[in-house]
């Protein structure tokens, strides 16, 4: 099996001075890389997860992959007037500011169980946002998976 991790690359100063971004580019360029991280997600979701929740905009990527593999409905959450229609927004800290995300007041029935999705975990501040988004609709996350955590 191909070492995910090693595949990102780490690029320094991006989106600004002092950030490590990391690159999942070549992951996503392997196609035997792509398919085991989704085919290593798809096995540890839980059984009756209603929709996949996923953040802008690497983990649309994977949200929208594991959506069409288990034919459920795919939700995004996007930055503020990234949508069209009604919303509702929760506020997040990030590493370099403040931003805001936002999903469609009518994408999560009430008692919808969640699979939210990203690229990373860097600081926790979209996951929480996305989870209060989900909550704040009625929605509960039964689990989350990010490619890479940079938490621990």
């Amino acid at each position: 099996m191909i070492k995910i991790k090693s595949l990102i690359r780490t690029i320094p100063d991006f989106p600004k001075k002092g950030i490590l971004f990391r690159d999942i580019t070549p992951v996503l360029k392997d196609p035997i890389a792509f398919k085991n991280v989704i085919d290593a997600f798809q096995s540890n979701i839980p059984a009756g997860i209603d929709k996949i929740v996923a953040i802008e905009s690497r983990g649309f990527i994977f949200g929208a992959a594991l959506a069409f593999n288990l034919g459920i409905g795919f939700i995004p959450v996007r930055k503020s007037g990234k949508l069209p229609g009604k919303t509702i927004k929760s506020k997040y800290d990030l590493e370099y500011g403040t931003d805001m995300l936002e999903i469609h007041e009518d994408a999560i029935e009430k008692g919808d169980k969640i699979l939210l999705v990203d690229d990373l975990l860097a600081t926790g501040g979209t996951a929480l946002a996305s989870i209060k988004l989900v909550e704040m609709s009625g929605g509960i996350v039964k689990k989350y998976f990010f490619l890479l955590n940079l938490m621990t």
